[in-house]
């Protein structure tokens, strides 16, 4: 039986809308996108085999959000909008689903919360047997769905995108490197034989105001429980080696993670 034949049959055997879902459940074993409570934005979702996945991965507690401009039929405990991504209506849509989902108030100073653990898209051109058009279309869709994912996701939040294996691979990754701690390619058993698709796996959203080899002032506002100062800069935390509560001190950025960084006084 051919590895088509084996995920098509598996797909009609267990339910699934499509022969993809066995994709993105090999993406997540490969990667851990999926979990308990997590909130996950499919783009391009339609029929809905990603859709059905993410949707038992992240259980009742969870919010799954699937978009396309196509009509995706009713899944239970799945949120769908039909429209395309690129527009204004279609994007503040899905801002209203999933930002219901945080309801959290950003202090003063602070930037507004953004709520999604996980952005995909399986989402592919219409083909015209010219490889290196296909190819060209599909690094297309991704930046259009970076772009979605830079608005939506929380901070160390992931990013899962096909693209069509090409010359233009490396500067999409390159692109993507920046915003994220890490960036992969990942080529699923359950893609096609035939096909030169794969995945790019983007983990953990930065969003810090500042980069590694930054030098700012900062004014230490508490001590953490390792005896490092503790700074905020737009709400983004801190840790600064030697400094003690209530000092203002210029310091070298030495670290990036997504939610908190690390940082030395400069001597």
């Amino acid at each position: 039986m051919t590895r088509k034949d084996e995920y098509y049959n598996r797909a009609k055997q267990e339910g699934y809308r499509s022969r993809s879902a066995y994709k993105l459940k090999q993406l997540d074993r490969t990667a851990n996108l999926l979990h308990e409570g997590a909130t996950v934005v499919d783009l391009g979702a339609a029929p809905g085999g990603w859709l059905q996945v993410a949707q038992q991965e992240v259980g009742e507690a969870g919010t799954v959000v699937g978009v396309d401009r196509q009509r995706i039929d009713a899944l239970d405990g799945v949120e769908t909008v039909r429209g395309d991504m690129t527009e204004d209506s279609t994007k503040d849509e899905v801002r209203e689903i999933v930002g219901e989902v945080s309801g959290s108030q950003p202090e003063a100073g602070e930037t507004p919360s953004r709520a999604a653990d996980v952005v995909c898209s399986d989402m592919a051109p219409n083909m015209t047997g010219e490889y290196d058009l296909d190819h060209a279309r599909s690094v297309h869709l991704v930046r259009q769905a970076l772009e979605v994912a830079l608005d939506l996701l929380a901070p160390g939040g992931d990013f899962v995108a096909k693209v069509f294996d090409g010359q233009d691979l490396s500067d999409l990754k390159g692109d993507i490197e920046p915003e994220f701690e890490y960036v992969r390619e990942v080529r699923p058993d359950a893609s096609r034989e035939s096909s030169s698709e794969l995945f790019l796996v983007a983990k953990g959203r930065l969003t810090a105001p500042v980069a590694e080899g930054d030098t700012v002032t900062v004014e230490i506002v508490d001590t953490g429980h390792e005896g490092d100062g503790i700074a905020k800069l737009e709400g983004y935390t801190l840790f600064v080696s030697g400094a003690e509560t209530g000092e203002e001190v210029e310091v070298r950025i030495d670290e990036i993670k997504p939610k908190y960084g690390f940082a030395q006084p400069v001597e």
